[in-house]
């Protein structure tokens, strides 16, 4: 493993342990060079299924993807990294055990929005603002009067 402070390829693992989900290893490694300590991760190479994009193209499931979006969309919301790493590992095992190789970006974004609407509904209505590119304020309004009724926005598959 290459040192990220020295790019020295002589590291050395210091301490092993299994990650509290139990799907990944983290390792504790110190560079021979300069003796500074960093942490590695390990996790299973997975098989998911490719992503169909709106335009046609294919792309490999993007798990820093789908983990931007909802923390852009949880920006200042009291909605903790260890939240989203969850609903993005339940998705990620989901998608694994689905028999399906290709998967269209539109299943992925509901998915999205439906476990953000049951997280916090101010970082839902920011990712569906961006997601469904609302053509209008009266759009935007149906949302939010959605969500205030307490019924579930149309499209959204639980």
């Amino acid at each position: 493993m290459k040192c990220p402070f020295c790019n020295c390829i002589d590291t050395r693992v210091i301490d092993s342990r299994l990650s509290k989900e139990g799907n990944s290893i983290r390792r504790r490694r110190e560079c021979s060079d300069c003796d500074r300590r960093f942490t590695t991760y390990e996790r299973i190479e997975d098989t998911l299924p490719l992503v169909i994009k709106k335009d046609g193209r294919r792309e490999p499931f993007e798990r820093s993807k789908i983990i931007g979006g909802m923390q852009r969309a949880c920006e200042k919301r009291p909605v903790s990294i260890a939240a989203i790493d969850k609903i993005i590992d339940q998705m990620e095992i989901e998608f694994q055990e689905s028999p399906e190789r290709e998967i269209p970006a539109s299943k992925i974004g509901e998915k999205v929005m439906c476990a953000l609407h049951n997280l916090d509904e101010v970082a839902y209505v920011r990712f569906a603002s961006v997601y469904r590119q609302f053509k209008d304020i009266n759009e935007f309004m149906q949302e939010l009067k959605d969500i205030l009724g307490g019924q579930t926005p149309p499209n959204m598959q639980e």
